[in-house]
């Protein structure tokens, strides 16, 4: 029995130590993540396709979506596998290389965007719009004619047209007034005087004005008096730009925003990626070394 108890004790030491490291490794061992397909050595995931889904899709739309989603992947991965297969390897390392310039590209300017969000002013001044308007009134002739004007679309059975147009002619505080209270009762209105409106929107506007008889009807000063089938149109023209004519500041000042602002970026992202090398050659993190160009040559010969 003594020689039995001590073999006893030992085997039932090791089940212990056996157990016992079988427990630590369930607990410190990482959960694996569920596989939903595989072509090859590759697999899709239930994490990746999960977090292309919308949070809002029924059972069937869901499952759906995943079945779809798994044989467009396994199209690709199958159609890949050949092509690696089937390209040549100068094929194979010029594409390699376009995927990682892309992916330069990506990321460098993803960063370049949220620095630019960062740091850049995107508020443009007054002084700044005049004077690039002042310096490039060249570049800003006009295509279009342009107007200022006011003008209402009446329904064609209205009573009261005669003091609408002499209101509307007039437009006094108590003109607007009058007219601002019985406006439900017109087809469409535009009081805002004054901001400029192309011809081509007008024409949207006013059915009764033509590309053809625009310029003879809009001038300035003039009142306007026009009817077609579905309405009476009234309207005062208080000031006109005629095609060829430099495109007033308060036009194309939006242009001019998109322009300064478009500029200012440039110059950031052109004075970082200097001051990046500058730093990186300070630091000794970059270096350009002579190449050697005979080397080329002699190979040639």
């Amino acid at each position: 029995m003594k020689s039995v108890m001590p073999s006893l004790s030992y085997a039932m030491c090791s089940l212990f130590v056996i157990v016992l490291l079988g427990a630590c490794d369930s607990i410190w061992r990482k959960k694996q993540p569920k596989a939903l397909a595989r072509v090859g050595e590759t697999y899709l995931y239930e994490a990746d396709v999960k977090a292309l889904m919308g949070k809002n899709l029924s059972k069937e739309d869901s499952t759906s979506f995943v079945t779809s989603y798994i044989n467009n992947w396994a199209s690709k991965q199958l159609l890949l596998d050949k092509a690696k297969i089937n390209l040549t390897e100068d094929k194979l390392a010029e594409y390699d290389a376009l995927v990682s310039d892309y992916r330069t590209d990506l990321y460098t300017r993803a960063y370049k965007e949220a620095l630019v969000r960062q740091v850049n002013d995107s508020t443009v001044s007054r002084a700044e719009l005049e004077s690039f308007y002042e310096k490039e009134k060249e570049n800003f002739r006009l295509k279009e004619m342009l107007v200022k004007l006011r003008f209402v679309a009446l329904p064609k059975d209205f009573l009261n047209k005669v003091e609408v147009a002499e209101r509307l002619k007039n437009f006094g505080e108590k003109d607007r007034a009058v007219l601002d209270s019985i406006s439900v009762q017109f087809r469409k209105t535009s009081f805002n005087d004054s901001i400029w409106v192309t011809a081509s929107r007008i024409i949207d506007e006013i059915p009764p004005l033509t590309l053809e008889n625009v310029e003879k009807q809009l001038k300035k000063s003039q009142f306007l008096n026009l009817e077609d089938e579905n309405g009476v149109y009234l309207a005062k023209i208080l000031d006109v730009r005629p095609v060829d004519d430099i495109a007033p500041l308060s036009f194309i000042e939006p242009t001019i925003e998109r322009v300064l602002l478009s500029r200012r970026k440039l110059d950031f992202l052109r004075k970082l990626e200097t001051e990046v090398i500058d730093e990186a050659i300070k630091k000794k993190e970059f270096e350009v070394y002579e190449m050697d160009t005979n080397s080329k040559n002699n190979e040639d010969e």
